[in-house]
């Protein structure tokens, strides 16, 4: 709760055209000045918390002003209309809908939650997606990228007993003179993890290419997958298989195909890596969305050595560059540490439920671990964040500045907020799983009708709801609308989750 109290304040606060709330209105404009005991002893203060309960726990809600119409679809008559003049504040509030958390703790958990449904729905079934998909031969895989240089790290012994970082005997002085030596067991909190043991010997132009890079890195680690199991299935003697494609056509395809969903995660030292569930499956001749197992001679282990064979063997060299005239080489981390992948079975210590909230957690961090907040940056602004002498954030970023210069290598400079990462955090493939927008647009079916419907057409289809609104804000008009907006809504979380645990009690 402490966290969504942190909510934009009215110095914060952008207004925009639009906005032209009626004086008297129910639960009219509250001045800047006035504090949250103002609104709370208003008598229309409910009807005002039950307009902002879809935003309530959102810490910088966009508002928006205009009209709502109502129409009929078949004969186009217009049904109703409403005008947000004569709502409270006369605008209304919607969520900003950020996923990452340090930017907004109540949006992140609903991207979480959402992020939770469509990966465990490509593993266990539901939504849509077969529940036969739980017996396809499935892999957690984690790929890292290599090292550029040691940093201090957690690391524990055979036994998973926490040890120091970096262990020596003697003094071991870098080129630099730097004793790159460190006998401290890290915490988790411990500010100095992925910072470099000598930042003049880390390479952050390397690390930041490889960032800018490591989406075609995996886009070439899926064709390598594909390749190899294309040649499993030759050895097998499974033939392929003749789909008829939408426009009528028939083709000759493989008889077996990936889906996957991936996050990436910024790790401390400001570099990503990629968690995935890869999975198997068959493909169908009459029908190319269908999700079927694959044939006969296909397991978990065939997949397990796909991907070792597609991690050690993808690499490429990119363009070159002044500071690096023949390219930077681009491979997944060191043989043996760079790839971790695991079976993934419903009764195993690798289960659906466990490997949705692992990767639904990390959908939502993003460059705060480093210590740097994400924030697009220009030329105004970068002096602020990029220094060749700073820290290891401000040296990555100058390593975007520097090498984005380049009229080939611009595009660093567009995702130096970023360390250069420029793809999503959170992909999937087409038939992996369902959308996020299929599971938004239940979610709003829900509130608008209660009736608890799973999917949008399942609803009643006559009518069409139009939008005319215009931008009017963003951010809490007041701080004492923030408190006691986002107050109902942790009020409204708490009773929520004691009648979760009290139906889990009673099951």
């Amino acid at each position: 709760m402490a966290a969504d109290l942190m909510t934009a304040v009215p110095d914060q606060i952008r207004s925009g055209p639009g906005h032209r709330p009626t004086p008297g209105s129910p639960g009219s404009v509250v001045g800047r000045d006035e504090s949250a005991f103002h609104r709370a002893t208003d008598p229309r203060v409910f009807d005002w918390l039950e307009h902002v309960r879809p935003a309530a726990g959102c810490s910088h809600p966009i508002r928006l002003a205009g009209e709502v119409a109502t129409i009929d679809r078949t004969t186009g008559q217009l049904l109703s209309a409403a005008r947000t003049e004569d709502m409270p504040d006369g605008e209304i509030y919607k969520p900003c809908g950020n996923r990452r958390h340090a930017v907004c703790p109540s949006c992140a958990r609903t991207y979480q939650r959402d992020a939770y449904q469509l990966v465990r729905a490509g593993l266990a079934g539901g939504k849509g997606i077969p529940q036969s998909v739980s017996a396809h031969p499935a892999v957690f895989v984690t790929l890292t990228a290599p090292s550029f240089g040691p940093v201090h790290t957690q690391r524990t012994d055979r036994h998973a007993r926490a040890i120091p970082c970096r262990p020596r005997r003697h003094p071991e002085p870098c080129q630099h003179g730097v004793d790159v030596r460190c006998h401290h067991t890290h915490t988790d909190d411990d500010p100095a993890l992925g910072v470099p043991l000598c930042l003049d010997c880390y390479d952050h132009r390397a690390q930041v290419v490889w960032n800018h890079s490591a989406p075609e890195l995996w886009r070439r680690t899926t064709i390598a997958l594909n390749r190899h199991l294309q040649a499993r299935a030759r050895s097998l003697g499974i033939p392929r298989v003749e789909q008829v494609t939408g426009s009528g056509t028939v083709r000759r395809v493989a008889p077996v195909k990936l889906s996957f969903g991936k996050v990436a995660e910024m790790q401390r030292r400001g570099v990503v890596h990629y968690h995935a569930i890869i999975r198997l499956d068959g493909v169908d001749p009459l029908d190319r969305d269908a999700v079927i197992p694959p044939p006969a001679g296909f397991g978990v282990d065939d997949l397990v050595a796909a991907v070792d064979h597609a991690a050690v063997s993808v690499a490429f060299t990119t363009r070159p560059h002044p500071a690096a005239p023949q390219g930077w080489p681009i491979t997944w981390g060191d043989p043996g540490k760079g790839v971790d992948v695991r079976p993934v079975n419903a009764d195993g210590d690798i289960s659906d439920g466990k490997v949705a909230s692992y990767l639904a957690k990390y959908a939502t961090k993003s460059t705060e671990a480093t210590g740097h907040v994400s924030r697009r940056l220009d030329g105004e602004v970068i002096d602020l964040y990029a220094n060749d002498q700073g820290t290891h954030p401000e040296r990555l970023i100058d390593a975007c500045w520097t090498v984005g210069q380049h009229r080939d290598w611009q595009r660093l400079r567009r995702w130096a907020h970023m360390l250069g990462f420029g793809g999503h955090f959170l992909t999937k493939s087409r038939r992996y799983s369902v959308t996020f927008r299929l599971l938004r647009d239940a979610r709003v079916i829900w509130r608008r009708t209660e009736t608890g419907h799973e999917f949008p057409d399942q609803t009643d289809d006559t009518t069409l709801i139009v939008g005319l609104l215009t931008y009017a804000g963003s951010g809490w008009r007041t701080s004492g609308d923030a408190l006691l907006a986002n107050t109902a809504a942790a009020m409204a979380r708490e009773r929520q989750q004691i009648a979760r645990e009290e139906m889990t009690t009673a099951a």
